[in-house]
């Protein structure tokens, strides 16, 4: 979908036009009540699930939970995923190249590392612009994992009448101050890398390479658990006995060098860069608290007044990068609002990649939600009341 408006971002930057790139899977019924926005994490992209062509390796990134009969039904819903700004899968980003219309840079040229800085914020908006399009005034639910929870819940502030439902996994309402730096060595792993030309390298002819590895290594280390390594691989050697030297020697070793190659060979480093800044700035309660001396629990109490959606806040309890007691303080500044929230902290052991398994518990949550009748809000109600479980519970405990 092609936009010629003008969009102004949060930097106070503009792009004179811009492209996104979405997929959409189901049917959208006559009074488009039926329409589900799923919002990407980092790597994540349009092609949420399914199959393009006989060539692809595998199929969407979230095929185990959008499908005909799977949590997200596209029997009975009508899906749609975009390819936000500022990625390198399709939507205007860093390798795009610059339009005529533009007033920066030269046109014809990619943008590269003149791309503007942008936010959870600006790609919201950006969202908000192809539901336009799409016509559709009211999603059923937005849903996200990880950066793509941090979508649904911006939604649920920016545009509180436009989703009745928002489906918050594996997030946070903020960074903490650990994961800005695991993203800052990432960051420094591409900017210190010779080939990256000060952004420029497609220009060059060259690629930070091994910059964009140890970026993907770093990070993918914080998306599991020292269980799930250790059951996965132990202290396994990869022919058998110790080399004495530098090369690949443990099965760890190699598994972390194959996951940074292979995403090295279709991620961009400069959309890696931008991606990495929008998590760190991301803090849904600038726009909405004026007053710096509140916590950080009273400030997104206050910005969560302004929901009205119903929300399933989902966590993991061996994910140590958005640990559970991050996805509980989006639970306490709901309930401190009467919101209605529901809440499960599902027992699993594969860190935060654990909002990609096909987890039964899980995904049980996941079609319960959706499926259930909308609960109109109901102002004069008592305090809702949170259900806290984990796959082994065998009651619930009230909070």
């Amino acid at each position: 979908m092609h936009f010629d408006t003008p969009l102004t971002l949060e930097c106070n930057r503009t792009l004179p036009e811009f492209d996104l790139v979405y997929e959409t899977y189901g049917e959208l019924n006559a009074d488009k009540s039926n329409a589900i926005l799923i919002c990407h994490a980092l790597s994540g992209s349009h092609h949420a699930a399914g199959w393009h062509s006989e060539e692809d390796k595998k199929p969407g990134w979230w095929d185990n939970m959008i499908g005909p009969g799977k949590a997200i039904d596209t029997t009975r819903y009508f899906v749609v995923c975009l390819n936000n700004i500022g990625s390198c899968h399709g939507s205007t980003g860093p390798t795009t190249p610059i339009p005529e219309s533009s007033d920066e840079g030269t046109p014809g040229k990619p943008y590269g590392p003149d791309f503007p800085l942008i936010t959870i914020k600006d790609w919201v908006k950006t969202q908000a612009m192809l539901s336009d399009r799409l016509d559709i005034e009211v999603w059923h639910a937005v849903v996200g994992g990880s950066m793509g929870g941090m979508q649904a819940l911006q939604w649920s502030v920016d545009y509180p009448d436009r989703l009745k439902r928002c489906v918050i996994i594996a997030s946070t309402p903020k960074l903490s101050a650990q994961n800005i730096a695991f993203n800052e060595v990432a960051r420094q792993s591409i900017l210190s890398d010779p080939d990256f030309n000060k952004g420029r390298y497609l220009e060059a002819g060259t690629y930070p390479r091994r910059g964009l590895i140890l970026a993907r290594m770093v990070g993918h280390i914080t998306y599991l658990t020292e269980d799930a390594m250790k059951s996965k691989f132990g202290r396994d050697l990869k022919s058998g006995k110790f080399m004495y030297g530098y090369d690949v020697e443990f099965q760890v070793e190699s598994y972390l060098r194959y996951q940074g190659e292979r995403f090295s060979e279709n991620f961009d480093a400069n959309t890696y860069l931008l991606m990495t800044k929008a998590l760190d700035y991301f803090d849904p309660t600038r726009d909405y608290v004026d007053d710096e001396s509140l916590s950080d629990l009273e400030a997104l109490k206050q910005t969560l007044k302004h929901a009205r959606c119903q929300f399933l806040i989902v966590s993991f309890t061996t994910d140590w990068r958005f640990a559970p007691a991050r996805s509980q303080e989006i639970v306490d500044a709901l309930m401190a609002n009467d919101k209605p929230v529901s809440y499960v902290n599902v027992d699993a052991p594969h860190g935060h990649d654990s909002f990609l398994f096909d987890i039964p518990r899980y995904m049980d949550a996941i079609r319960g939600f959706l499926n259930a009748p909308f609960l109109t809000p109901n102002p004069k109600a008592l305090p809702q009341q949170t259900e806290v479980q984990t796959e082994n519970d065998t009651e619930a405990r009230r909070a």
